[in-house]
């Protein structure tokens, strides 16, 4: 969307979040929402001429932990947050309506509770016009983010408070640009396919939600779109308000190589084994008992979502993938338990002696309906379409099912094949066997068999979701 002032879009396409990168005109610029995982951040704010010279959070319990710290550590940045959130770190604390001149700009802070209690949204105006507001994850495109991350006890409180907070920020000038936080793909959440910015206006005609005629039926409409999430984004709140600990090019450097006698006896004390290659290379061998979660945008939520908080973590990998990005992806979410990877990796586990397991791969085509099928998506993916009598378990929910699904001959899908083999991984760490990961999802199955998907819950599922 086009705006008076010049902000620069940073996405993660992994956790489906954005920052923003606001030029404040005079060489300097206000960087809004930052990951800890700055390098994109910077990288850009190189290439445009700009120092960093503040930067604002919009909210506590966001799904990756801030890069706020860093950036005052690292650039002298001023922290802008709301004084709610009580932070234990040097910031300047900012209540509903205190504004802060940025140059020619003003920063009005809003205070948009629903999805937090301390949530923020910044207003950005210039000479007095609005011009845009960073919502985080209040006012999102198509929605607004989940009031439900602190407990349940809290959850219709804090809806009631998303609809009064979407109702202030609809009432802004309509041409007033809308830059969230969360986006498609984020568990936090906002609708699939969705664009990652708007317009107030845009939202009062496309937003359902904006369209509900009275609170409750809001209330309603929200809660009911609520899907799953991690359960790491229970730490990041707590982890935020402290502050992540400053990270120096030891803490993001080459991982310890382990040789395999140690990773032995790290998986003897309880160390998880995290395999990241592609799952073709997974199947063909793998270290008894290792977790695949295959290095790609999505890896962070996974890593977060089936791991222990705490495990110690032992990385297995193939040559030509960039540690940095395991590394960093694992600190973007509070994960610091990574103790280092297998030294040579799996040819040199099986040089040593020690046995390889190995999973096999099943064509979508080759996928019959009379054997036990787990599709492991989303429950929004399956009741969109899914191969009839499959059994629905949420890929975050088979650690805690796995007693219940132990059966033989067992073939898990999802939609391509990476979270069909993290299942899979789980079922045989828990000492199942037999079990197969297809590779492609229902509609290459429907294809290959000129039959119809069935849609909806057409029969009982084993997720918790």
């Amino acid at each position: 969307m086009e705006s008076a002032v010049q902000v620069h879009a940073i996405v993660d396409e992994g956790l489906g979040n954005s920052c923003y990168l606001l030029d404040l005109g005079d060489g300097s610029a206000l960087v809004v929402d930052p990951p800890r995982d700055l390098r994109a951040v910077l990288a850009r704010a190189r290439d445009e001429n700009l120092r960093i010279r503040f930067a604002a959070d919009t909210h506590l319990h966001a799904d990756f932990l801030s890069g706020a710290v860093q950036l005052a550590h690292d650039q002298g940045a001023t922290v802008l947050a709301s004084a709610a959130g009580r932070r234990a770190f040097a910031h300047r604390g900012l209540r509903d309506g205190d504004q802060v001149e940025l140059g020619g700009l003003t920063v009005t802070a809003l205070a948009t509770t629903g999805h937090t209690d301390e949530h923020l949204s910044f207003l950005v105006s210039d000479a007095d016009r609005p011009v845009g507001v960073f919502t985080g994850g209040s006012l999102i495109v198509g929605s607004a983010a989940r009031p439900d991350l602190l407990g349940p006890d809290r959850t219709d409180e804090l809806a009631r408070a998303q609809y009064a907070s979407l109702r202030r920020l609809a009432a802004l000038p309509g041409p007033t640009a809308v830059w969230p936080t969360h986006g498609a793909g984020s568990f936090c959440s906002a609708p699939p396919g969705a664009e990652r910015t708007s317009t107030i206006a845009h939202e009062l005609v496309t937003n359902p939600l904006l369209a509900a005629p009275d609170e409750q039926t809001f209330v309603d409409a929200l809660l009911g779109s609520l899907g799953s999430h991690p359960g790491y984004f229970h730490l990041l709140g707590e982890r935020n308000r402290q502050g992540p600990a400053v990270l120096d090019s030891s803490a993001t450097g080459p991982l310890a190589p382990l040789p395999a006698s140690l990773v032995a006896g790290l998986r003897s004390s309880g160390a998880v084994v995290v395999d990241v290659r592609p799952v073709a290379a997974y199947a063909s061998g793998h270290l008894p008992g290792s977790v695949s979660i295959a290095l790609r945008d999505q890896f962070a939520s996974w890593l977060g979502w089936v791991v222990p908080a705490g495990a110690k973590i032992v990385v297995v990998r193939e040559g030509d993938q960039d540690v940095a990005d395991v590394v960093w992806k694992a600190l973007e979410i509070g994960v610091e338990t990574i103790v280092g990877e297998l030294d040579g990796g799996v040819d040199a586990w099986a040089a040593a002696g020690h046995p390889l397991a190995r999973t096999r791969l099943v064509d979508a085509a080759d996928v019959d309906t009379a054997g036990h099928i787990v599709d492991v998506r989303q429950t929004v993916e399956y009741t969109a379409g899914h191969v009839p009598a499959a059994q629905h378990v949420e890929l975050g929910s088979v650690a805690a099912l796995v007693g219940d699904m132990a059966q033989s001959a067992t073939v898990v899908m999802c939609g391509h094949g990476e979270r069909a083999a993290t299942a899979a991984s789980l079922l045989e760490r828990a000492g199942q066997r037999d079990v197969g990961i297809v590779v492609g999802g229902p509609w290459d199955w429907a294809q290959a068999h000129g039959r119809p998907l069935a849609t909806g819950t057409d029969r009982p599922t084993a997720a918790a979701t």
